[in-house]
């Protein structure tokens, strides 16, 4: 029996683990190893979203040179509840919401052993015509690191995620944890479950570590190319939550879960040509100029992609609270936890992390907007303010972080930038998604409503 509580025969354990290529899928299915294949299109809100394929089909499709699979168009036409949202350019009742292709990236097929017999791939959506759907988020990535690439970059990242896990709507521990390796039996069991699956699914951890609020989490990943660190995201979110419910617990993440708690997903990232960091630092030299436009593109052009990197009314309320580890300002700084970007490593590691999004963010939205914002500054050659140095939530200089997802898609509306780094029909897609979502919230009458409504008003 495996760490995650199932039975497997001699077969079992024989069988594929991690990423693998198409001849070996061939021969686990010959095998009677893999019996379902799921390709899987990432959401507008980086989940997984597909059909479960018998695995002998999955391959007579592939050998056809057909789509693997084929989907409803609203699942990139959705909000978070997956409630098929009207009134998008992409589908909607005007069309009957028709169907989109699902073509397999072979590239990225990989054994789940959490899910005994399944294989999953990551795919794109295409139109009949095969023909990519542009606002898909795995679309928007790779059209951002072709931009990079026609200026001799490539981008690398780390993603550093946190989530809250809960039994229940509780924490499953009652207080700060951070950095202890004294963990309750319920934690270590699943940190054991989650770093055995990771490496099984090809997407091993590099740290896993307690955080500072009850229940909460910090998983972080190997440093690689970007959408592979998207992609392996996915996965580990993925068996993140499955793992939680075959525990009757819940993994959360939500940027803000409870009152003065945040989640972030923290983008480490830098540059790279041919083959060298461009970002790379020596003790004593000054700044390399391919990092400082890196960081006033970052700094002048996220203000105005808000909604892809904080997409959900939630998604505010991880900056209301001062000097709890998320940004207020949009302002950068050496080793400072508390700028919206933060420059750390040293040497040839020198790079940038990303604080801005939080737990709730698509990841390949997340990098989209990050490289969208690079590519600004380093073709315009913008140079930043001067770093931060002290408190960062006392630098009055800088530009406040938006207060709400109203704000944050107004300018990201009625501001040329995001039409010019991404294009029209994107920034139509994601703001009305944005707008759904807004209007979902004015009608909701909430907790905090009633608790200060029933007695007060």
């Amino acid at each position: 029996m495996t760490a995650t509580g199932i039975d497997q025969s001699a077969a079992d354990r024989e069988r594929p683990a991690g990423l693998i290529s198409l001849d070996e899928l061939r021969n686990a299915v010959k095998h009677e190893r893999i019996a379902v294949v799921m390709p899987a299109v990432p959401d507008m809100m980086g989940r997984l979203q597909g059909k479960r394929i018998a695995a002998r089909h999955f391959l007579d499709r592939v050998d056809s040179g057909a789509a693997a699979s084929e989907a409803c168009a609203y699942i990139l036409a959705t909000d978070v509840d997956m409630a098929p949202l009207d009134r998008f350019e992409l589908t909607g009742w005007k069309d009957g919401f028709q169907d989109i292709g699902v073509v397999a990236d072979l590239d990225t097929i990989r054994v789940l052993p959490y899910l005994p017999g399944t294989a999953l791939v990551h795919s794109d959506a295409v139109y009949r015509d095969n023909v990519a759907v542009e606002v898909a988020p795995r679309r928007m990535l790779q059209r951002q690191l072709d931009s990079l690439e026609e200026l001799g970059l490539e981008v690398r990242v780390g993603l550093e995620s946190e989530f809250v896990l809960c039994r229940g709507e509780e924490p499953v521990s009652n207080h700060n944890l951070d950095y202890s390796l004294n963990h309750p039996p319920a934690m270590a069991d699943f940190f054991r479950d989650l770093e055995e699956v990771l490496q099984g699914s090809g997407t091993p951890a590099e740290a896993v570590k307690t955080e500072g609020a009850a229940g909460q989490i910090e998983v972080t990943f190997p440093y690689g190319p970007a959408l592979a660190a998207c992609d392996s995201y996915t996965v580990y979110k993925h068996a993140t939550k499955h793992l939680a419910e075959r525990r009757d617990m819940v993994a959360t993440f939500m940027a803000a879960p409870f009152t003065g708690v945040g989640s972030g997903l923290h983008l480490h990232l830098s540059l790279w040509r041919d083959g060298e960091p461009a970002f790379a630092t020596r003790a004593g030299e000054a700044a390399p100029e391919t990092m400082l436009h890196a960081i006033g593109g970052l700094i002048a052009g996220l203000p105005h992609l808000g909604p892809l990197y904080a997409p959900h009314v939630n998604s505010y309320r991880r900056y209301a609270t001062s000097h709890a580890f998320a940004p207020q300002r949009m302002n950068w700084g050496y080793d400072n936890r508390g700028c919206a970007v933060r420059v750390t490593g040293h040497g040839d590691g020198t790079h940038l992390e990303v604080r801005l999004p939080g737990a709730d963010a698509n990841p390949y939205l997340v990098v989209t907007a990050a490289c969208a914002a690079i590519v600004h500054g380093l073709t315009h050659k913008l140079t930043p303010s001067e770093p931060t140095v002290g408190d960062p939530y006392a630098d009055r200089e800088a530009v406040p972080v938006h207060r709400d997802l109203t704000e944050a898609l107004a300018h990201f509306e009625r501001n040329d930038f995001a039409e010019d780094a991404l294009g029209a029909d994107l920034v139509r897609h994601y703001a009305h998604a944005a707008h759904a979502e807004v209007d979902f919230h004015r009608r909701e009458v909430t907790d905090v409503d009633r608790r200060r409504g029933f007695d007060r008003a």
